[in-house]
This record gives C-alpha cells, structure tokens and sequence, in this order.
C-alpha cells in the first residue's frame, strides 16, 4: 500500500467550467493543484452538442471540445489533472481528508468543490438516446436551435414554466407537460405562462416515448386519468424537473439547503469550514450557466490563494 498517501497544497474535486478555470487560477498563483476529474470528465457540457453562449467563442463550440480547451490551458500551467472520483471526506480537522476511488488519501490544506449537479431525466430509452439530438435539460442553452419550431418542456415548477416562457420567446408553440391537475410553480410563475398564448398546458400528461429516430419528430403522451394516449409532432424536447447538486459526501461537513446544494457565503466561494471552498453548480441553484460557474471558479481559486497567504502570514 505504498503511495496511498498524498499531501498537496490545493485539492480541486471536480472538473467543467468551475473546476478547469479554479485550476488555471491556482496554477498561475503557484499553488500547484491537483485536480481529480471525478465520474463525467469536463461536466454536463460534455453531453451538449453545441455552446454559442460563450464569451470568445464566435462560431460557437462544441460542449467537448470546449471542455478539452479549458483542460489544456489548465495544464499548461502546471495543473496536475488526474482521473479518479473522491469517494469520502473528513473535514473534522486539518489537513482536510479526501480519499479516491476508496483507496489513496489525499491531504490537502485547502479543497475547492467543483462537483456540479446532474440534471434530473425522465429515465425513457428514446431520451437518453436522442439527448443532444433534440433533447435537453436547458432551455437557456439550447432553446435558439429551435427558433420558429414547436417544442415540448416537462415539469411543473418555478424553473420549468421560466424555461416555457424562455421558449416561448423563441419558439412558434411550447407545449408545457405536466403531471397533475395542478402544478407546483408559484402562483406569480403559473399565471406568466397561463397568460402566454404560444403556451399549451396539457394536464395529466406523461411522456410515453419521446418519437424519432436521429433526432427528436415527436413525443407520445398518455394521459394519466384516462390512459388514452396521443401524438404531437415536435422538434424539440426540454426536461425541467429538476437538478441534483453531486454533494452528498461532503454534506456530513459543509453546510446545504433542503435540495443539497453547498451553501457559501455570499459574495465568495467560503463553506462554513475553513479551507473548504465551493464553486459551479454544486452551489449555484439558480443560474447554472458554464460563465458563471467559471466565474465562481475564479474566485475559489483566489479565496484559496488568500487563505493559505493568511496562514503562513500567521
């Protein structure tokens, strides 16, 4: 078992946006990271086809090959990028415990938290495999592909009737899927997307099967009270039902709200534990968006750089 055991000055959990931009800064600032890509190497955006969102890039990007391009501008400045998935923590004293994989332990003086969420799908076969072609879990991003095309968005909340009428700037027709007889937006956002005429609400719908073979033609509903089921020709399919903050290790230590999103101070990337900085989605239950996850990034790797200056100022 030698070897199981490593000291580094800055640990960073988690690559994408936040994680690759958190590695850059703390390469530059000479802290000499060590990064551990963790489950899905560069995030969500390697599942997305195309990023036209993005500052600096104006064709547009590929959701890998942007990944790639922030990865080897991180290693150009000396970032250690390693495979491996943190498996458990011990934030009870210092140095901050992280094992990989279940075996090596790292002691890190300071951890920065990239891990991201995941977003939460429907589990249809036709979805996984028509994701990227015509089905996404962001409007935002992916909503101008389908300028002046009819589309479909699932869910029943908040983020799911924004996304609706985020598309329905965009789109000739959004049909909105819900569930129930009701829905769980508030009152202010149901009444937005109620009052919006390109929106058709169908209630006590379900998703069968989304239609089409390389990319999304159609979806299949059943309706929940009678079973019946119907077609609607569509080219666009939107999941809004909600993310997952990838947080549960670190949730025995580190302060979340109800959904296990990481809770930082406002205005910096600081977890309730000294040393212990969170940036990008894990933390971000808002805007999600890879500019600002990078933006958070930057800040971790400066508050981390600031915190170990005060330690050996003392």
């Amino acid at each position: 078992m030698e070897n199981q055991k490593e000291r580094v000055k800055c640990l960073i959990i988690g690559s994408g946006p936040a994680g690759y931009t958190a590695a850059i800064y703390a390469s530059r600032a000479g802290l000499k990271p060590v990064m551990y890509q963790g489950l899905q190497p560069g995030g969500q955006l390697t599942i997305t086809n195309d990023v036209e969102n993005y500052p600096g890039y104006p064709q547009g990007v590929n959701g890998p090959q942007m990944m790639e391009d922030f990865r080897q501008q991180a290693e150009r400045f000396g970032a250690d990028i390693r495979y491996g998935i943190a498996t458990s923590v011990d934030f009870s004293g210092k140095p901050h415990r992280v094992t990989i994989d279940e075996q090596k332990e790292i002691e890190a003086d300071t951890v920065i938290i990239a891990t991201g969420a995941s977003a939460k799908w429907l589990g249809l076969e036709s979805e996984a495999r028509l994701n990227g072609s015509g089905v996404s879990a962001c409007a935002v991003c992916d909503g101008f592909f389908y300028r002046g095309q009819e589309v479909a968005i699932v869910g029943a909340g908040d983020t799911a009737c924004e996304e609706a009428h985020y598309l329905s700037n965009l789109c000739s027709k959004v049909y909105m899927i819900v569930r129930r007889d009701e829905m769980r937006a508030s009152t202010i956002m149901q009444n937005r997307v109620k009052n919006t005429p390109n929106i058709e609400i169908l209630w006590n719908s379900v998703t069968d099967e989304i239609l089409g073979e390389h990319g999304v033609e159609g979806v299949r509903l059943k309706n929940t009270v009678t079973g019946e089921t119907s077609e609607i020709a569509l080219k666009g399919f939107f999941v809004a039902i909600g993310h997952e903050p990838n947080s549960k290790i670190f949730q025995a230590y580190l302060e979340h709200d109800e959904s296990g999103y990481l809770k930082t101070i406002p205005g910096t990337s600081k977890t309730n534990v000294d040393g212990v900085f969170a940036c990008g989605d894990v933390q971000d239950n808002v805007y999600r968006q890879a500019v600002t996850a990078a933006g958070t990034g930057c800040m971790a790797a400066l508050d981390a750089e600031r915190y170990l200056a005060s330690l050996e100022d003392h």
